[in-house]
């Protein structure tokens, strides 16, 4: 999957500094919902599977990567992957030295092709804390409308906050489901 100014790639061994800087960030671990570090042998493990099909896993995970230097940017996933339902979440991640570029936005007009075209999903979701006004811009700039709020849903430093979900529908028609 390519853009103008950014590709998709599968992870490589070569960017298991970058996902163990990302991951073990304290700004991106107060949004992504984890608390524990990831070790590098871990990083090591998970993008060892990474090769897995998406029906198998249940998520896919991706560098977005710039077109002209090939760097590693960050990374887009689609997570809880429900063929069934045809739905996925989506999380995107951009490295704090590459925001503001429109890589984010590209990344999501990407994976929201692959996501309705290829994978044929009627919709993708994602959960974003209220304080996030950076990323509720983003995914509502994308198209994503606001469904629900779960109310004091994540305590971040001894404080509780709300979490939104976005959902965004399948406009596209591919197929006919009858």
């Amino acid at each position: 999957m390519k853009g103008k100014t950014i590709y998709f790639r599968a992870l490589e061994p070569e960017d298991i500094q970058a996902l163990y800087d990302w991951e073990n960030d304290p700004e991106i671990q107060i949004v992504s919902n984890h608390s524990a570090p990831f070790s590098k042998h871990t990083l090591t493990e998970y993008i060892n599977s990474s090769h897995l099909d998406i029906y198998t896993v249940k998520q896919l995970r991706l560098i977005i990567a710039e077109n002209e230097t090939h760097k590693a940017v960050g990374t887009i996933e689609l997570f809880d992957f429900d063929p069934k339902n045809e739905r996925a979440g989506v999380g995107i991640l951009i490295d704090k030295n590459f925001r503001t570029k429109g890589y984010a936005s590209e990344a999501l007009k990407l994976i929201k092709t692959y996501a309705f075209k290829t994978l044929r999903l009627h919709q993708i979701y994602c959960n974003i804390t209220a304080s996030n006004t950076a990323s509720i811009k983003l995914f509502t700039k994308a198209g994503f409308q606001l469904c629900g709020t779960k109310k004091e849903w994540t305590c971040t430093l001894g404080k509780w906050e709300d979490e939104h979900i976005f959902q965004l529908i399948n406009t596209i028609t591919i197929y006919s489901k009858n």
